[in-house]
């Protein structure tokens, strides 16, 4: 039986068998006045803001509505896809002078009713599919809306270990954080992972909590007929949604924060280290018969208390440089007591996936133009992962040398025929006897022949500098060649 969101329930002060075995007096207060003893010992957790504090907006739904035209500017910032109804942004900015005051107007007097959510399945990077949720512009806009208003309110009181959509805060900085760990000596960690944590979200623990602090009940009205919104997929079926939160609107990751902040306090109580990014948790320990121990009791209490499922086949108890966190894995030296931030295995792959993609052999355009192709992506990649350290340099430098045989090879399939090959490589500096035994002696391929000294002599690594080419180990370098590595200074901005 659905339970009215005006009314305040008891779902959060069931006497739950956990880990632990609190008691309903442990879990909540009186009326939901009063904040339950683990939403208490996490804000104690929270570090003091620096700085003068701004002052949270009004929680109402007036204070909603007022914020339609901001929130707009934000959703076509972002330039997503249409929903369902096929209407794009710069079909809604068309008309956004009606449409924003009859949005407002229906969202007062509680007549508004979200449109449906195109589904779209995307490939997650280490296999299977990932489920996104597409709205509408306009519900995306209030959506939006109502984020605004509810994040002042509970931003301050999450945890400072919970890294995932918070402003500051980002993958380098959970990086940091986990990195820190290791180096005090926790070096097993419990990697968790939700098994499809959006599309299991309990829906009345999720109000439940909501109702705690959010006071005007048309709020939550609005959020509860948001995530009853129905599902279209891509053959055109609809469905209903029973559970979960969307996958793709702007309120799903602030609603995720808030319903695994419960998972937080229950981490800080037992008194684990731990990073959490979304539904990514890694708790550190100082042995693997602690962290067996604590997996036992952790998946006990997502199981019982927060209605979530562990990924068995996902989740291990682990040393840091065998698992995979936000791209990265972590190593400790035993001997120096420094913590080297690499790679993972699986970025590993997907670079080297991406580069076959956009290096392909029947490339038809000039190699310049290919390069221009393989630099965007390149910057935005080291963009990224420029945070490893000295000793991820090494990966970077075998990058460099699978992108230039990929390129050597295109620019081979471009020469075509063996006599104009051997020819090209006469003409940029190898002598002829060499030239032609080379590309004449056996039967090589083209991949096989890029890889040859005559052809690295020939096409080395300035004949690609000269068409312009990215250097990830060269920019690293220079990047990481300041007093303070960016890592470093991650780790000092956490102190």
């Amino acid at each position: 039986m659905a339970i009215p969101v005006n009314e305040q329930t008891e779902q959060l002060r069931l006497p739950f068998e956990t880990a632990e075995g609190f008691s309903p007096r442990q879990l909540g207060g009186v009326d939901g006045v009063a904040a339950s003893s683990r939403e208490k010992a996490a804000t104690r957790a929270m570090p003091k803001s620096k700085g003068k504090e701004e002052k949270a907006p009004p929680v109402t739904l007036e204070e909603v509505a007022s914020r339609f035209r901001d929130a707009f500017q934000k959703v076509a910032s972002n330039k997503g896809a249409p929903g369902p109804d096929k209407q794009t942004i710069d079909m809604v900015r068309e008309h956004l002078d009606d449409l924003l005051p009859a949005l407002e107007a229906a969202v007062l007097k509680e007549t508004y009713a979200p449109g449906d959510i195109r589904r779209v399945w995307i490939p997650k990077g280490g296999g299977g599919q990932r489920g996104l949720g597409i709205p509408n512009v306009l519900d995306r806009v209030v959506q939006e809306a109502v984020r605004q208003v509810l994040e002042p309110l509970y931003e301050p009181t999450f945890h400072d270990q919970s890294h995932g959509f918070r402003p500051g805060r980002s993958c380098h900085t959970a990086i940091a954080q986990a990195k820190k760990h290791v180096e005090d000596g926790y070096e097993w960690l419990v990697d968790l992972d939700l098994e499809k944590f959006f599309d299991r979200v309990h829906h009345q623990r999720l109000m439940a909590r909501l109702a705690l602090r959010v006071k005007d009940r048309r709020i939550l009205v609005l959020i509860s007929r948001m995530l009853k919104a129905k599902v279209v997929l891509p053959d055109g079926v609809v469905v209903t949604t029973d559970e979960g939160v969307p996958q793709g609107g702007p309120l799903s990751p602030l609603l995720s924060n808030i319903v695994l902040d419960e998972l937080d306090a229950e981490l800080v109580e037992r008194g684990h280290r731990f990073v959490r990014y979304a539904d990514d948790c890694n708790i550190y320990v100082r042995s693997q018969r602690a962290g067996e121990r604590v997996m036992v009791s952790v998946v006990k209490f997502i199981d019982k208390r927060l209605r979530l499922k562990v990924n068995e086949a996902k989740s291990a108890v682990a040393r840091p440089e065998e698992r995979h966190f936000l791209g990265f894995r972590l190593k400790a030296n035993p001997l120096s007591g420094d913590v080297d931030v690499l790679l993972s295995k699986r970025s590993q792959d997907r670079i080297e996936t991406r580069i076959a993609e956009l290096t392909p052999r029947n490339w038809g355009n000039s190699l310049r133009a290919c390069i221009l192709q393989l630099n965007v992506y390149l910057r935005g990649w080291l963009g990224f992962f420029d945070i490893c350290t000295a000793n991820g340099k090494w990966t970077l430098h075998e990058l460099d040398a699978h992108i230039r045989r990929r390129l050597r090879a295109l620019q081979l399939k471009q020469w075509k025929r063996k006599s104009t090959i051997a020819k090209r490589f006469i003409a940029l500096g190898v002598k002829p006897k060499t030239a032609w035994r080379t590309v004449y002696e056996g039967r090589k391929s083209l991949w096989v022949l890029s890889h040859t000294f005559t052809a690295a002599r020939a096409m080395p690594n300035k004949y690609f500098t000269a068409l312009g080419l990215f250097s990830l180990e060269a920019e690293w370098v220079k990047r990481t060649d300041d007093s303070i590595a960016p890592g470093q200074q991650l780790l000092l901005s956490l102190g």
